[in-house]
């Protein structure tokens, strides 16, 4: 069983936020894998298709840790077996990097990840670009991807639809620069 989990903030103003580009990838896998919800009961939303779980937790970003940790307390599943895809603002727009354990980087919801299960998983850094200023960034990732970077993002995820089967091998194969 692995799980995939997609970080962002639950509701409709966050939808196209650049901090949500996670929940938009698991809705695309969801699809492409044809998953069915499993419960909601997990702090978060829990779809299955074969042997992947799809996780969108319900905690907002902060708190994502304690969904994670949930699931994978009750399905057992070992971390070499979690994948997460979160924004990275250290990546250009566009840009794919994969890697196992590491630093949170400042991203407050791998922090709160590696607080609940330790830092050795996967993880799938999307580009999502940076602000010219530091003290713009909370403002800059909680806001909407304009229509042509969303295209830009949207182009990513059959990507990450093949990584996610083939995760040891994704660093090497399906690594982008951007768009």
């Amino acid at each position: 069983m692995k799980l995939i989990v997609g970080l962002g903030n639950p509701g409709q103003k966050y939808e196209k936020n650049r901090h949500n580009v996670g929940f938009l990838a698991i809705d695309y896998l969801i699809d492409k894998f044809n998953a069915s919800k499993v419960s909601s009961k997990f702090k978060g939303d829990l779809y299955k298709a074969g042997e992947y779980l799809f996780l969108k937790p319900t905690t907002y970003m902060n708190l994502s840790g304690e969904a994670v940790r949930v699931v994978k307390d009750f399905y057992k599943i070992p971390n070499e077996e979690i994948i997460v895809i979160h924004d990275d603002i250290d990546l250009k727009l566009g840009a794919l990097k994969f890697k196992r354990g590491g630093g949170s980087g400042g991203h407050n919801g791998l922090k709160s990840i590696d607080s609940h299960i330790g830092n050795d998983y996967w993880r799938i850094r999307v580009g999502v670009g940076r602000p010219e200023r530091k003290e713009e960034v909370v403002n800059y990732v909680l806001s909407d991807f304009k229509d042509n970077e969303m295209e830009c993002i949207k182009g990513l995820f059959p990507i990450i639809a093949k990584a996610v089967g083939n995760i040891q091998e994704a660093p090497s194969r399906y690594s982008k620069k951007g768009c």
